[in-house]
């Protein structure tokens, strides 16, 4: 089969590969239809994760057809049209019982990290019962990849994590795909206030019809332009959706007292925390990385129309088109990539 394999930071290819096969009785073989680039990608193949080896097919997201069920698969059989989380659950363990997938003893973030993902024609996925979800009939396939993972990153770790709440103020510092899952997500809370933050004016547009209201890009007086937003307190939820330190730093200087810092993006440095101004602030910084524990959820409000994911899709591919792909994602400033979607 054609994969794209990571062979050490910066250095990928498509290439043959033998196709996956059953090792455990909960695992699935499920035949790509839709996949798709992430940011946490780019991080691999910056250097910035160095669980996964080289030799791994990269890619922890997609649509497609389970081919091959174990014979403890219960809730799939062969032809179910399936959505793959990014996250792997026993849904056994301590921390699965916890609703806590991403830290499952025999799972977590695996796919496209600690083991071949779905950047390839099959996919071999463990403890397929816990860790598929059925596809509706008349599902848009473009839509659900972004269910995968950006969705639910974007709300459980900015969103719910950060406790946006009706009437309250919010800012998202980065409109890279999660930082706008994050905003489309929080508007289901009706916060009052909703500020988008980046240097990208084409992606400023996009979060202004996304719903933010107001975007600004960040500069000498994005605090003091905050504040003027937020009657001189800053934000009662700040979204870190970037992943470097001058963007944290940023959310650091952007919470209002009482307010919440929600970290989403990945990151690969160090990060000062500013504890000489923020001691007395009752502030809380929140860290995760996403359970999948809402995709059922984020599902329904797809299938009813109170979601549009496929409006973050900006870009489309064939497999064989992987490094122009990457390419484009990589050069999002250039490209006005959003996300892309390749289909297999």
């Amino acid at each position: 089969m054609r994969a794209l394999v990571y062979h050490g930071p910066g250095r990928k290819g498509l290439e043959e590969r033998p196709e996956p096969v059953i090792r455990h009785p909960g695992d699935a073989i499920v035949r790509l239809t839709r996949t798709t680039i992430c940011g946490t990608d780019l991080h691999i193949l910056k250097g910035d994760v160095p669980t996964c080896e080289p030799g791994t097919i990269l890619g922890h997201e997609g649509v497609g057809v389970v081919q091959e069920a174990g014979a403890a698969v219960s809730g799939f059989a062969p032809g179910d049209h399936v959505l793959i989380s990014c996250i792997t659950s026993c849904g056994r363990c301590e921390y699965c019982r916890k609703g806590m997938y991403s830290h499952c003893l025999d799972g977590g973030w695996i796919l496209g990290n600690r083991i071949d993902g779905t950047q390839a024609e099959y996919v071999r996925i463990p403890h397929a019962d816990f860790s598929l979800h059925h596809v509706p009939a008349g599902a848009d396939e473009e839509a659900l990849t972004m269910l995968s993972d950006i969705l639910p990153t974007g709300f459980e770790c900015g969103v719910l994590n950060g406790k946006v709440q009706p009437g309250c103020s919010v800012a998202i510092v980065g409109s890279g795909p999660i930082g706008l899952a994050a905003l489309m997500t929080a508007q289901f809370f009706a916060p009052a206030v909703l500020i988008a933050i980046d240097p990208d004016r084409h992606r400023l547009e996009i979060a202004r019809r996304f719903g933010a209201t107001h975007v600004l890009a960040p500069d000498a007086g994005t605090v003091e332009q905050v504040r003027a937003l937020t009657e001189g307190r800053g934000a009662d939820v700040v979204i870190e959706a970037v992943g470097v330190p001058a963007s944290f730093e940023l959310c650091e200087d952007l919470v209002a007292p009482g307010g919440t810092i929600a970290n989403v993006g990945v990151h690969g440095t160090k990060v000062d925390l500013h504890l000489e101004r923020l001691w007395s602030h009752n502030i809380t910084i929140t860290t995760r990385l996403v359970d999948t524990v809402s995709t059922p959820q984020l599902l329904k409000a797809v299938m009813a129309r109170r979601l549009e994911p496929a409006a973050l899709v900006t870009h489309r591919f064939r497999l064989e088109d992987m490094e122009q792909a990457y390419d484009t994602f990589g050069r999002a400033a250039d490209t006005h990539a959003v996300k892309v979607v390749v289909e297999v």
